[in-house]
């Protein structure tokens, strides 16, 4: 039986208050705080499923390790959906991942399952990614 054990949980973590309630410096920078501890913890979830896939770990680098600063300078609905959809990736990592976790626990080969949400989770980020950075895709 194999024994995985990852202290990686989303269950504590602070949800984002909406962009539209932030308006001046120290609340921006809240906000900023917050989005880049949210993008950090979808990013350790997304270390222990590469793990559970039996992938290397990506390194967080180039416009991925920036989009916290964009995404805190956002407004009106491309903030409001990015905020969503980090919500909502969230949401995914951390049910998948505690699929995973239960399923690896019990013995099951969760290679197959993992590289799924894995997958899963580049394709949300990239679109993430799009939404705060439209012209990354022209160029």
């Amino acid at each position: 039986m194999s024994a995985i054990n990852h202290e990686f949980d989303l269950a504590g973590a602070t949800m984002l208050p909406p962009l539209g309630a932030v308006s001046g410096k120290s609340l921006h920078s809240e906000r900023a705080v917050l989005l880049a501890a949210r993008w950090e913890a979808i990013h350790a979830a997304g270390d222990a499923v590469a793990e559970l896939a039996q992938l290397r770990r990506e390194s967080m680098s180039g416009a991925i390790a920036r989009f916290p600063a964009r995404a805190a300078q956002l407004t009106g609905w491309r903030g409001e959906e990015v905020a969503t959809r980090i919500e909502d990736l969230a949401f995914v990592m951390q049910t998948g991942l505690r699929a995973l976790i239960v399923a690896a626990g019990t013995g099951c080969d969760t290679t197959p399952a993992a590289l799924t949400l894995w997958r899963e989770f580049h394709a949300a980020r990239a679109d993430i990614l799009t939404i705060a950075e439209p012209d990354r895709l022209a160029a």
